[in-house]
């Protein structure tokens, strides 16, 4: 009898599929998430293995949910990244709590894991841009790119490029009176001087302006660009001072 009991029990179990485990929940938010860059990177590395993954907007810090799968589970402890197992009724109830019309969030369906640029000097110390920085502590694997290469076609090979503190008009940037004596500024200046000469140009800011054009196609033909710092500003001063020299 007690054999049937338990023969039934375990059939109850598995017909009752919202009872097990369907879902890996990332939180994002300060209290429950240990590594937030680091759970980024598990987003991508499961978009990597083919892993479709959902980015709860405002759910939790813009949480992350995907398949059940061990070896995310296993990375996710490796990285010392929080996460929950989440059963088909409770993910159920979290997607509508978010897509509610009371709530300000959605659920984004991230399907490709996309291949990054940064637009970087050479010669950058490794500690002079955040973004390379953040990305390889998050385990999110990029290129570093710059002027000899976007000049070439390479930027047809990315989804995306992040553009750090570039100064796009070709004045090297905002520490001119500060620091123009200083023998790093003055290095840096002439490698600029020395690239520009190398791909055919009389000037910095024309082949910046050269740059600049190229990118524009980038995105004009669907490729996603995200810009900080001084980037913000002048990628947009050398196209609106294109005929003119502004330096």
């Amino acid at each position: 009898m007690n054999f049937r009991l338990f023969t039934l029990a375990i059939i109850c179990m598995f017909l009752n599929t919202g009872a097990w485990a369907s879902e890996l929940f990332i939180p994002m938010d300060a209290k429950s998430q240990a590594n937030h860059l680091k759970a980024y990177g598990i987003a991508y590395a499961a978009m990597q293995q083919g892993i479709k993954v959902d980015w709860l907007l405002n759910y939790k810090g813009g949480s992350f949910a995907m398949e059940n799968d061990k070896g995310i589970e296993e990375l996710c402890k490796q990285r010392g990244v929080s996460f929950e197992k989440v059963n088909n009724k409770q993910y159920a109830a979290i997607v509508k709590t978010v897509t509610s019309a009371s709530f300000n969030g959605q659920v984004v369906k991230l399907e490709k894991a996309p291949k990054i640029a940064v637009y970087t000097p050479t010669n950058k110390e490794p500690w002079d841009d955040a973004v390379t920085l953040a990305l390889t502590y998050a385990g999110i694997p990029f290129d570093k790119i710059y002027a000899d290469e976007v000049l070439a076609g390479a930027l047809g090979k990315y989804d995306w490029l992040h553009l750090h503190h570039e100064d796009f008009t070709g004045q090297y940037g905002k520490f001119y009176a500060q620091f123009h004596t200083v023998e790093w500024y003055k290095k840096d200046q002439a490698t600029m001087e020395a690239l520009a000469a190398k791909n055919g140009f009389k000037k910095v800011s024309q082949m910046q302006l050269a740059v600049v054009k190229k990118i524009k196609d980038f995105v004009t033909e669907g490729g996603n660009m995200f810009a900080m710092c001084s980037a913000t500003q002048t990628f947009d001063i050398a196209l609106a001072a294109d005929g003119a020299d502004i330096c």
